[in-house]
């Protein structure tokens, strides 16, 4: 084969410095749009970004080119800088160093993208660390 072929979807999820719930109703559109953007110019295809005040979500096709590391960095470094330009409010704003990727099966992207919707309404009733603490029994 000449060519190489490569999906990668990937479901990742990482909180704000301290769990700090920083990310309001009113930065959330705006600040998932900019990361789509992020993703877009990675070449990194995003399907569906979400989340509440401490945390975010993100469906997406991981390009060949890049490594889910820099991927990260990338994402984080460029979306953090962006928030602090976007009011006082949000010039102490930091991503926790960490990060939590899955792979995703391309048949339940359709399953993980409503699970990103979904956010608001399952935090209603859960924290964000029990709902990692869910994912990693499932693993």
């Amino acid at each position: 084969m000449s060519q190489s072929i490569v999906k990668n979807y990937l479901h990742i999820t990482f909180s704000t410095k301290n769990r700090n719930p920083i990310i309001d109703k009113e930065i959330q559109p705006k600040l998932f749009s900019y990361m789509s953007g992020i993703c877009a110019s990675l070449e990194s295809y995003a399907y569906q970004i979400g989340g509440v005040e401490d945390h975010v979500h993100i469906l997406c096709n991981l390009s060949k080119k890049i490594t889910l590391i820099k991927f990260m960095e990338e994402v984080k470094k460029s979306s953090s800088k962006w928030m602090k330009t976007q009011g006082e409010k949000y010039s102490e704003f930091y991503w926790q160093d960490g990060y939590g990727a899955f792979s995703v099966n391309p048949s339940e992207i359709e399953i993980v993208k409503a699970y990103i919707l979904n956010q608001e309404e399952r935090h209603k009733t859960m924290t964000f660390k029990e709902e990692l603490s869910r994912v990693f029994r499932k693993i």
